[in-house]
Parts: structure tokens; C-alpha cells; sequence
């Protein structure tokens, strides 16, 4: 009979997954800029970015306001690797007329007990950090900042709504404390659902939902920031509370509301407010139970049809009553007990009826409360990106904690609904209290830790003032260089090339390019046609040189070089041809024509013997000769850079400039041939190649050089050699990260100050690693996944850093790139006497083709330092291979027009 009565309130597990997406539908809305006005589920921002690492320790003060009794509590944080702590409390009573008379009386209140508390702990002369759990809907905008959005739970204070309760605490604060030298710092605004979150946060590192379920209901949950509108920024996650007790207060649950809802509500203090929280807060239940008995005993259908006093009488039923009588193996006697005091002489089967109605009555809300829980859980688990997700929802409030079956029924829904989900149900000991110490802890940590942090990464904050010193250094550098008598102490060797022209177009014919410049070397048969059907043709092959080769001698190097190039002509079937070729030898060369080259040092890993002062053409041809199979006619011994310059020069004749930003880091451009003191001639122009990478090696960026660069340094196979390279080149960005992150974790300020095996791997911090980690489109989840890779078992918060860390190391980079080539094109506009300089550099490598940000920090820096060159940066197209052959063909060309 009670059944078909109350059919309304048995919700199907289908029903329970459509308000479980209604839910879902609600979320979202509550995030989004545009939609959260008209959202009933606020999904409010708490600020609190972080859970306890472990490391919080210290005493703290926090005052709970939101229940039946204000609390006051000291909280004393022990890092003893268990996050103990020990709290000590007092309850005050909330009188009727504080919580209906006016703000300044009940801050005033607040301030009083909090000042009585503080004497009675001898707290005097103290100054202590104070979290505040204030348990209304609150909208932030900071951690220690909130705007009180309306009073729920019988609260109604005057002139409290649309003001920042923080600020109010914090005078009412002042006007005691001046009288009784107290002194408390308001750090942290906290709503006790946080607060649950944050303490079982301590015992359970996998907590991340919080559940109160009790006088009111609410949730929280740590949310992704880059779905959160409301608040700047894409990094990390905060938590949301998402005051679920609105759901439904746009009509989204009409169809599940019955006319006891309606009664209930139209009763209430809010009516038409809170209508999910009245369907399963304990402050409602009691209330619903009295008036579902009301109407069946005017019916007839309990207590012969007599209506006592208690059933007219509002609240007379509680929630402490309905626990009770659902006591199952009491029998019935709780039940008849509970009813006979209040007068309603039950018969058995009253007494059977009644245990129903409120069995039916906390089911319901068991299950409501389930579906919306498992919203939650379903979009944590998506927002991972995980097929199955474990977690841990910490849960507070009488409901939950005191009736006999309500904890069994909602664990086993959602574990019903949601089976994808393994959730610990963590109980909360003092979240409101406890929990407003923790988030009071956590945010003086991370204030710590934010100051640490910020100390380590400054060096590599480079300001305007400081790059234009590195471009007029590096302006200075050039001219030594270029000076005869100043060129052998120069650090930037200023290398000719004597490629003394760019493609005109009229090149044609085949030619073989060799490219040897880091642990791949390719050989390239390229056919280039002129006229009207202008174009490159290339086929090329790759061939891996082992570590035993690259740091052998210098024979064993070249004899593998000519087997590469004998595989590749028989692959080609052009063996017998004596084909013209151009030598990209990615290495610092000292020149006396096109076709000799002297290796004035290895760089990027290479530690061949016997090849330093050696004339690696030479060194070819006599390896072609040991081979004995083929003959070719070198004509080149090319610059990747060059060739980058040469290869953009085909398609643009204004470009004069190549850059390479990779794994080496290199510039050349076309120098008047009346600067090069160290060449014959006056007329026409060359190529230069700079050689920049040693800029920095007499000590004059000493000054911008940190302790990272210097264990990087140290720690090379060239110590003391190629500075300014190794800050801006790809080779050496990951291992200056891989160092900072060693410090950092040394301060205890990443991987909760485990420094891993793999970390102390020199190496294993590839600069590819940078560039996927800074990609804009790389959720924090893939960043962490990348660091596991690496053996590095990050928190959230350990990412948010690695990538900053990542961020500073190439911005630096990059703007150092870019000073060094404002020098360059700032010497181009006055050799040119223009008062603006219209230019094109040619540009190659990894670290500029693929990295998210570098590209556009080294325009944006050029811009800055020249800003009267209109630099034009255009990338080229295989510059070491293309390149070498066009520079071949070039060669030729100025030969044939030189013999006639």
C-alpha cells in the first residue's frame, strides 16, 4: 500500500543515469563564462589549487561557521611523513538572534569567541595564520576573498549577501584585537565541503572529491583549470564547489519532485531555492517523512484517520527520529517508541508503514545524492582520460555518519552507476576545522614554495636592458672577428666561406651533396633545372653513425663516410659518374677557398682523433682514394648554416642571413668584402660564417651565465667551450632543465624531494621533451605522462612547475637567439647606410621548426632590439642537402664565368 503511495520517490537505476547527465548538462553550464549566469550549480571556483604533499607543518587557527554551534580550533601540522596533527576545539552556540539580526553583530560574535578561544589556549601574543570555513555559497576571486551569494541552512542575516565576509571578519578582528593584543591572520576562505576534501587529503593522497551530507549537502572536486571560464589561466586544477543544493531550482527536476516536495518547499524559509537539498538534506527529511504521514492518516490509511498535534505541528518529525525508526534490527519497538511520544498510538502495522515511508523517504535521497556523486566521478575520470579510475571521496555530515543504512545504500548505487570508478568512501574527522587548518597550510606552503621558486628561475628572466648589453657584446665580438689584427684572440672566429654569391636562377645539372652535423649522415643526389621549369629534384639516403665512430679516430670516421656514399651510388646506380659535390660539414671550419676546409674544433658530440687542423676535404679524398671504386669532383666544403642561406636564397633573393636553431645553434650572412681584413680583395661580398656558438668563451656574458649553465659546462665533453651554444641550442636546453629540476627537488620543492634514479641521468632530459611539454594544446595529465616516461612520479602541482621550468629555460633561449641576431642585421643596415633595412633570414632547425613558442620569442625579440629592420623569417627546405648542391652549382657557375 505505502509502495503504490509513494511510487514517485522509487527511482529506477535508469532514471538515476538521466539525472546523472542532467547533473553532468548542469556542470558544465556552471563552468562556462557565458552560461554561468543563468546556471543553477554555481560550480564555484574555492581558489584552493593544491591537496597536502605531506610537507605542511605549524600551528594554525580556524573558525567554523555553518552548522547548529560556531567552533574555534587550533590545529597543530606535524611533518612526520604521516601528516599528523593535533586539534584542540571549543563550541560556542549560535544564538537565534546572531544568526537573524545583523553582519556586524555576528562578526562581532565570531570575533569574540575566536579572541575567548585564543586566551583560554594562552595564544596570546601570537601571531597565528587563521582559516576561515565559512558554509554558504560564496563567490571568490581569491583564496582569502569571498562575496556571500545568499544564506541557506536558517541562516538570514542582514546586510551580510553581495560583501566580502573576510573583510568583515577582519575588522570585527581589529576592533577587538588593539584590547586584548591578539593577533590572527584570515589566509583562507573554506566551505566545509573543501575543507572534508583537504583533510582526508592527508590520510589519502588520492582524495580529490569532497561530500557533505548532513544539515545541508554540497560537493566538491578538483577540476581541470583550462575548463574553468571564470577564472585566468590553463595550468594545474582548483577546486570547484559546485553548491549543488540549486540543482534543480530552473525546473530540471520537476518531473521527479512529488507534492510533498512542493509542500515541503512552499513551507521552507527559500521557497523555490535549494530544491536539490531539500529532496536529500537530513534538515528536510524529517519535514517530508511528517507530511507524507499527514495526508495518509487524513486518508485513513494510518492511525485509524486520527491527525494528532505532532502531525500538524511543523519539524516536530526530525531526521533523528526517521534514523531510528529505520533501525532495523531493533524490530519495531524504536519505531512505536518514537511514535507513541508523539501521541499517535500506533498499531503494528502503523509501525511496519511508518519504518517503510521512511525507508523509502533516505533511499531516495541515497539515491539522488549517488547520481549526482557520479556525475562528478564520470567527469574526473574523463577529464584523466582513463577507461578506469580510481579515487577517493571524502565524506562528512550526520546523515552519512549516524543513519543505520544511508552510508551502505550510496556506496552500492554508485558503485552501480559508475563501475568504471573505484571509490574509497574516506570518512572526514573535523573537515570543517581540520580541513580549514590544512587549506590554511597548504596555501602557506605553496606561498613558500612560490618565493623559492621564483629566486631559482630569475637569472633566466633576461630584461631589455640586459639584452641589449648581449647585442652590443655580441656587435663587438663581430668586428674582433673580422679585424686581422684582433682575429686570433676573437671568440666569434668570423670563419669566410668564400661563397661569394647566391643562386641566380640560371644554375642547372646533378650534383651530390654529403651532410654530415649530428648522429645522421645523408647523402643526396639533387638535379636542379633552370629557365622556365625551375626546380630541385633530391633523393637522398640516411645513414646512422655509431658512438664508437663519432668519438674514434678521425680515419675510421671517413672510411665510413666514403662505405655510406659507395651504398648510396650503387643504390643510385650512378657509380661511374663523376659528379660535382658539395661537402655540409656542420662544424667550425677555418677556410683558404671553397674547397678546403680546416676543422678548428669538434662541437655537438664528435671527438674524431687526429682531425683538429686537418683539411677535412683532404682527409675525404684520401679515404676515397683507400676505398679505391670512384672518383668525385669536390667542389665545396659547405656550412649548414650557408647552406640554409643558400637554400632560401633560391626562393627569395633578398635573403642574406641564415640561421640554424637546433641542435647546434649557428649564423652566417653576406659581410661587404671591404670589412674582411682577413680575406684579399675589396670588391663584391662573402659569406660569413660566424661561428657565434663560442660567443661568451673570454668571459663577457659571464655576468647572465647561472649555476646551471655552468654544471652543464662543466659536465660537456668541451668544458669552457661554446657558451652562448650551450644556452641556446637544443642540445644543451634539457640538461639545463634536467639541472634545475635536480635543485628544486633538492630544496624539496619537486617529487615531494625524491631525487629518482632516471634524474640523475645526465641526458636523459631530451629537448623534445621541452618542446611537447610547452605545447599550448598538452594537458597537465600528458605532461605528467611524459615525466613517467622519464621514471619522474609527479603530482599535478610537479608539472604546473616542469613546465614552467621548461617555459623559462627556452624563452631565454630564444631571446638570447634573438640579440644575437638583431647584432647581425643592425651591422647589415649600416653596412647597406639605410635608415631601414628591408631582410630576409633563412632559417633551419629543430628547436625553431618545432618548438611551440621559440620561433615567435626570437621575432618578438629581433623587433624589440632592431626596430629598424623588417626582418622577414622564412624556413628552409632541407638547407644542409639543397643547400650544399646549390652552393656547388654556384660555384661552378662563378668558375665558368671566371674562365671566360
Amino acid at each position: 500500500q505505502v509502495d503504490r503511495y509513494l511510487y514517485h520517490m522509487r527511482l529506477s537505476d535508469h532514471v538515476l543515469l538521466d539525472v546523472m547527465a542532467r547533473f553532468q548538462t548542469e556542470m558544465v553550464k556552471g563552468l562556462g563564462r557565458d552560461t554561468n549566469p543563468t546556471a543553477t550549480v554555481k560550480m564555484l571556483p574555492s581558489f584552493v589549487r593544491s591537496l597536502p604533499d605531506g610537507s605542511e607543518k605549524g600551528d594554525f587557527l580556524a573558525v567554523d561557521l555553518g552548522g547548529s554551534q560556531f567552533r574555534a580550533h587550533q590545529v597543530k601540522v606535524f611533518n612526520d611523513g604521516k601528516q599528523s596533527s593535533q586539534l584542540e576545539s571549543k563550541f560556542y552556540p549560535t544564538p537565534k538572534e546572531v544568526i537573524q539580526g545583523n553582519g556586524a553583530e555576528l562578526f562581532d560574535y565570531i570575533a569574540g569567541c575566536l579572541l575567548d578561544f585564543m586566551e583560554t589556549k594562552n595564544l596570546k601574543h601570537k601571531k597565528l595564520p587563521l582559516g576561515f570555513t565559512f558554509s554558504f555559497p560564496c563567490k571568490q576571486t581569491k583564496l582569502e576573498e569571498g562575496v556571500l551569494l545568499a544564506w541557506t541552512k536558517h541562516f538570514k542575516v542582514r546586510g551580510v549577501q553581495d560583501t566580502d565576509v573576510v573583510s568583515s571578519l577582519r575588522k570585527a578582528l581589529q576592533k577587538h584585537q588593539a584590547s586584548f593584543d591578539i593577533d590572527a591572520d584570515v589566509l583562507a576562505l573554506v566551505n566545509d565541503t573543501v575543507g572534508t576534501m583537504m583533510t582526508c587529503g592527508c590520510d589519502d593522497r588520492r582524495c580529490e572529491v569532497g561530500l557533505i551530507i548532513g544539515t545541508g549537502t554540497n560537493a566538491c572536486y578538483m577540476e581541470e583549470m583550462r575548463h574553468i571560464d571564470l577564472v585566468e589561466g590553463d595550468e594545474g586544477r582548483m577546486c570547484i564547489n559546485t553548491e549543488w543544493g540549486a540543482f534543480g531550482d530552473d525546473g530540471a527536476l520537476d518531473d521527479l519532485r512529488t507534492e510533498f516536495d512542493r509542500e515541503l518547499d512552499l513551507g521552507s524559509l527559500n521557497p523555490g531555492k535549494q530544491l536539490f537539498e531539500k529532496m536529500i538534506s537530513s534538515l528536510y527529511l524529517g519535514e517530508l517523512v511528517r507530511l507524507i504521514l499527514l495526508k495518509m492518516t487524513k486518508e485513513g490509511l494510518l492511525f485509524n484517520g486520527k491527525v494528532s498535534t505532532a502531525l500538524l505541528t511543523k519539524g516536530k518529525i526530525e531526521m533523528k527520529h526517521v534514523s531510528a525508526m529505520e533501525k532495523y534490527k531493533e524490530g519495531l519497538s524504536n519505531t512505536k517508541e518514537i511514535l507513541s511520544e508523539l501521541n499517535l498510538f500506533p498499531s503494528e502495522e502503523d509501525c511496519v508503514a511508518v519504518q517503510h515511508v521512511c525507508t523509502i523517504v533516505s533511499f531516495r535521497s541515497a539515491n539522488l545524492c549517488a547520481a549526482a556523486l557520479a556525475a562528478i566521478l564520470t567527469r574526473l575520470r574523463e577529464n584523466k582520460k582513463l577507461l578506469r579510475m580510481q579515487t577517493t571521496v571524502g565524506i562528512d555530515g550526520g546523515l552519512y555518519k549516524t543513519h543505520p543504512q544511508y552510508a551502505k545504500r550510496l556506496r552500492e548505487v554508485v558503485r552501480r552507476l559508475v563501475p568504471t570508478c573505484d571509490v574509497r568512501f574516506l570518512l572526514s574527522v573535523s573537515g570543517s576545522g581540520r580541513g580549514a587548518a590544512m587549506v590554511t597550510a597548504v596555501a602557506r606552503r605553496l606561498a613558500a614554495q612560490r618565493q623559492r621558486i621564483d629566486a631559482t628561475l630569475a637569472p633566466f628572466l633576461l630584461p631589455l636592458g640586459i639584452l641589449r648589453e648581449v647585442k652590443d657584446k655580441m656587435r663587438a665580438e663581430l668586428e674582433y672577428g673580422l679585424k686581422r689584427d684582433t682575429q686570433a684572440n676573437a671568440t666569434v672566429k668570423m670563419l669566410p666561406t668564400y661563397v661569394c654569391g647566391t643562386p641566380d636562377g640560371t644554375e642547372k645539372g646533378k650534383f651530390l651533396a654529403l651532410d654530415l652535423g649530428g648522429t645522421n649522415f645523408r647523402v643526396l643526389l639533387v638535379k636542379i633545372k633552370s629557365g622556365r621549369r625551375r626546380s630541385v629534384q633530391m633523393y637522398n639516403k640516411i645513414f646512422a653513425i655509431p658512438l664508437e665512430i663519432m668519438q674514434g679516430t678521425g680515419e675510421k670516421l671517413f672510411d665510413h663516410i666514403v662505405q655510406c656514399i659507395a651504398d648510396f651510388l650503387e643504390y643510385m646506380g650512378i657509380k661511374g659518374a663523376r659528379l660535382p659535390l658539395g661537402f655540409t660539414f656542420s662544424f667550425p671550419c677555418r677556410q683558404a677557398s671553397i674547397d678546403k676546409g680546416t676543422l678548428v674544433g669538434w662541437t655537438k658530440g664528435f671527438k674524431a682523433t687526429d682531425c683538429e687542423g686537418e683539411d677535412v676535404v683532404d682527409m675525404l679524398r684520401e679515404a676515397i682514394k683507400r676505398r679505391n671504386e670512384f672518383d668525385l669532383d669536390i667542389v665545396a666544403v659547405v656550412n649548414d648554416t650557408v647552406g640554409t642561406m643558400m637554400t632560401c636564397g633560391y626562393e627569395d633573393p633578398n635573403c642574406e642571413i641564415g640561421l640554424i636553431a637546433g641542435t647546434g645553434s649557428n649564423v652566417c650572412y653576406m659581410e661587404d668584402m671591404k670589412n674582411i681584413e682577413i680575406v684579399e680583395g675589396n670588391e663584391g661580398k662573402m659569406c660569413i660564417n660566424t661561428e657565434w656558438g663560442a660567443f661568451g668563451d673570454n668571459g663577457c656574458i659571464d655576468n647572465i651565465r647561472t649555476k646551471y649553465d655552468k654544471e652543464v659546462d662543466e659536465g660537456s665533453l668541451n668544458p669552457g667551450k661554446q657558451r652562448y651554444e650551450k644556452m641556446t641550442s637544443g642540445m644543451y636546453l634539457g640538461e639545463i632543465v634536467r639541472q634545475i629540476l635536480i635543485d628544486l627537488t633538492k630544496q624539496g620543492l619537486l617529487f615531494r624531494g625524491n631525487i629518482s634514479e632516471s634524474l640523475r641521468k645526465r641526458g636523459i632530459f631530451e629537448t623534445k621533451f621541452l618542446s611537447q611539454i610547452e605545447s599550448d594544446r598538452l594537458a597537465l595529465l600528458q605532461v605528467r605522462r611524459i615525466l613517467q616516461q622519464l621514471g619522474l612520479d609527479s603530482t599535478c602541482d610537479d608539472s604546473i612547475i616542469v613546465k614552467e621550468v621548461c617555459g623559462v629555460v627556452s624563452r631565454r633561449a630564444a631571446r638570447l637567439c634573438g640579440a644575437g641576431l638583431a647584432a647581425i642585421v643592425e651591422k647589415k643596415r649600416e653596412n647597406r647606410g639605410v635608415e631601414r633595412l628591408q631582410i630576409t633570414v633563412g632559417v633551419d632547425g629543430t628547436l625553431y621548426k618545432l618548438h611551440p613558442h621559440f620561433s615567435r620569442v626570437l621575432r618578438e625579440t629581433v623587433k624589440e632590439l632592431a626596430p629598424q629592420c623588417d626582418v622577414t623569417f622564412m624556413l628552409s627546405e632541407d638547407g644542409s642537402g639543397k643547400g650544399a648542391a646549390l652552393i656547388t652549382a654556384v660555384a661552378k657557375r662563378l668558375h665558368n664565368i671566371g674562365q671566360k
